[in-house]
């Protein structure tokens, strides 16, 4: 199992400056740049708490974002199997509200604590994403964070049996893709389905539903690109596009 997440970021020294020589020291430092201009156009599309009355029954996801050799990725977890519900299945840490956490951001932390070790002051947050609902009656709140370049993830083997990262421009123009459709109370609804080998473990993965939906609203806002594929979310009225979507299942829910 592959747990070691690292980015390495290198400064240009004066010597190189004045020459201006190539090589490691003296590339520009790109992941700063990538994180700030990632950071500014999560921030504009973040919907706080607009949305978190209106559940008592409330789960929240950490969408964890990091920077390795000059590209963004997420980081994804696989289900232990252990588990009795979804055992296998790749999701993003997080979990059930606890009557100890203040807020769905602090839900995220503690739950993305417990299954891979990330303690609270190794993420930033930096938006909350429009919520998922499930089971007409649970509503899952999408929290974005950029993790700190030294995270080690150590998985909680009870909960979790694999950590990885996945390119995030992977979720616009994935090699393997396919999509699956069906009809839930009436309305239409798209699953995107990724399937993909991590280059250094040879691996293989497989990211659908909600995991596969956030993931692809995530790169549209960072890599502002068109997918390869068709979606559901208008790309010219992103963020209200996905309330539409989410306000027209909350109207059939029992919320």
């Amino acid at each position: 199992m592959r747990t070691r997440v690292r980015a390495l970021c290198f400064l240009k020294s004066p010597a190189a400056r004045s020459k201006g020589t190539a090589g490691p020291m003296s590339r520009p430092c790109v992941r700063n740049k990538l994180i700030d201009d990632a950071k500014a156009r999560l921030k504009r599309f973040d919907v706080g708490t607009r949305y978190s009355h209106l559940s008592a029954n409330k789960y929240s996801v950490l969408l964890p974002l990091l920077v390795k050799g000059g590209k963004l990725y997420l980081l994804l977890t696989v289900r232990s199997d252990k588990l009795r519900r979804s055992p296998g299945e790749v999701c993003f840490p997080g979990g059930k509200r606890d009557p100890v956490d203040m807020d769905d951001t602090a839900t995220a932390l503690r739950e993305a604590q417990e299954e891979v070790g990330l303690h609270p002051h190794q993420v930033e947050v930096v938006s909350h994403l429009v919520p998922y609902l499930i089971d007409n009656d649970a509503l899952i709140t999408p929290v974005v964070g950029f993790l700190d370049h030294n995270f080690q993830a150590r998985p909680n083997a009870d909960e979790v049996k694999d950590v990885f990262l996945m390119p995030l421009d992977y979720f616009l123009q994935p090699q393997v893709y396919y999509q699956n459709h069906f009809t839930y109370s009436g309305h239409h609804i798209v699953i995107h389905c990724f399937e993909y080998t991590d280059p250094e473990t040879g691996v293989k993965y497989l990211v659908k539903g909600m995991t596969s939906k956030l993931a692809v609203l995530v790169a549209l806002i960072i890599l502002e690109k068109s997918p390869s594929f068709d979606i559901e979310f208008d790309l010219n009225d992103l963020i209200p596009s996905c309330e539409k979507t989410f306000l027209r299942r909350l109207s059939s829910s029992k919320l």
